[in-house]
């Protein structure tokens, strides 16, 4: 049961974290060159990788390479996690899987969107939700439901007030 929890936390690390789970650059000019991402052989996995991905050997070869790649590198990165850690992906797995659908493709338009903006403003997003979250629990939900009932118009205003607070602060 353990290495069942441990595998779905990792598969939901996969699917939905960050550059870590993203395909792998393709080698410079290969993807010019129209040269598919290589595979990863089963073979070549370590020992403990193989045990934990293990579900996936009788098919590994006839995954995509990007997939071979993205649960190699989830598998390398549930390793290298610490028992605490485990422990809070294992719950992040549940909340994400008690979510509905409509509200997990929500969040997965959200963060591609995000993946989308320039790196100078997805580190003000970072930045921003850091902020936010240090805010007293109060504060928060007050500025969410401002936000919430706030026009297109105020929004706009709100956003500028902070970026300019931002800029008078040199950040």
């Amino acid at each position: 049961m353990n290495r069942i929890c441990a595998l779905l936390a990792m598969l939901l690390l996969a699917a939905i974290a960050p550059a870590w789970a993203q395909p792998a650059e393709p080698p410079a000019g290969a993807a010019a060159a129209g040269v598919p991402p290589a595979g990863v052989p089963w073979e070549s996995l370590p020992g403990q990788q193989q045990q934990l991905l293990e579900h996936y050997q009788g098919q590994w070869n006839s995954l995509p390479p990007q997939r071979q790649q993205a649960l190699t590198r989830g598998a390398a990165r549930w390793l290298s996690m610490t028992p605490e850690q485990r422990s809070s992906a294992r719950e992040r797995f549940q909340t994400w899987q008690r979510l509905p659908p409509e509200q997990r493709a929500l969040i997965r338009q959200r963060w591609q969107r995000f993946q989308s903006l320039p790196p100078e403003q997805q580190r003000a997003v970072r930045q921003n939700f850091r902020n936010f979250s240090r805010l007293p629990q109060q504060q928060r939900a007050q500025l969410r439901e401002r936000w919430m009932h706030a026009t297109p118009v105020q929004r706009q205003q709100m956003l500028q007030t902070q970026r300019a607070r931002r800029q008078q602060h040199g950040r």
